[in-house]
């Protein structure tokens, strides 16, 4: 695991994209598309925006979703609502390459399901993704994956369904399908998750963030989240 820590969250927002888009050049080079998935939540917003004004070959681009709630389409409760209006959009991405949840379904289990079956589709079977962006939850947890939910002991399918969690059942990525990723990134910000980020860097497991395996993946983080307890010697500018 390398950690990256930036003066600001407008900085590690910069340094997160970039970082995707050289991921992506690379995958465009080696097997001629990129193929990720993006989390939810507000600390991504700044590098999706960021992310859109890249230079890109966005039609070899297919992205997916790490995690949904379960909420209508268009509402500003879905992830998807703000990846359309910050990433989607400004790249102008073919809709075609934009892999949704079904998270709007009633039946959330089946359409966990058909979403794994998508993913297979693209990433094959097993699918491997070409980077996963996580974030940090206060309470440890990543994607949906939540302390004590069913979904994050699930090992024999791709796409799980959760629990209610902060007012919405999910639909997230499972540990496997994180396991199998050619890279994880993990953005990071804010001093509210110092504690819980010296934990992931520890490889704590007792919080679902420190069971994704360490060996693959990078976290960029500013300096209110990373300075406070992670040591200089792991610290890359």
């Amino acid at each position: 695991m390398r950690i990256e820590l930036l003066p600001d969250a407008a900085a590690a927002a910069r340094r997160a994209a970039s970082f995707i888009a050289a991921r992506a050049r690379e995958a465009m080079h080696a097997r001629g598309r990129f193929v990720f998935a993006l989390s939810g939540g507000g600390t991504p917003r700044p590098m999706l925006q960021v992310l859109a004004r890249l230079p890109l070959a966005w039609e070899s681009v297919e992205l997916f979703q790490a995690d949904e709630r379960a909420a209508p389409h268009a509402s500003e409760a879905r992830n998807l609502t703000h990846l359309e209006r910050l990433l989607v959009a400004p790249a102008a991405m073919s809709p075609g390459r934009v892999h949704a949840m079904p998270a709007e379904d009633a039946d959330l289990a089946a359409a966990a399901s058909r979403y794994a079956e998508t993913l297979v589709a693209c990433a094959g079977a097993p699918p491997v993704l070409d980077l996963v962006h996580l974030g940090l939850g206060a309470d440890g947890h990543t994607a949906s994956l939540f302390a004590g939910d069913a979904a994050l002991e699930v090992d024999d399918a791709w796409v799980a369904a959760t629990g209610a969690h902060h007012g919405h059942r999910r639909l997230t990525l499972t540990l496997p399908t994180l396991e199998r990723a050619r890279c994880v990134l993990w953005l990071v910000c804010g001093a509210a998750k110092a504690g819980v980020l010296a934990r992931l860097r520890d490889g704590d497991d007792a919080i679902p963030a420190g069971r994704v395996p360490r060996d693959r993946a990078w976290i960029v983080a500013d300096d209110a989240a990373g300075r406070p307890r992670l040591p200089v010697a792991q610290v890359a500018r």
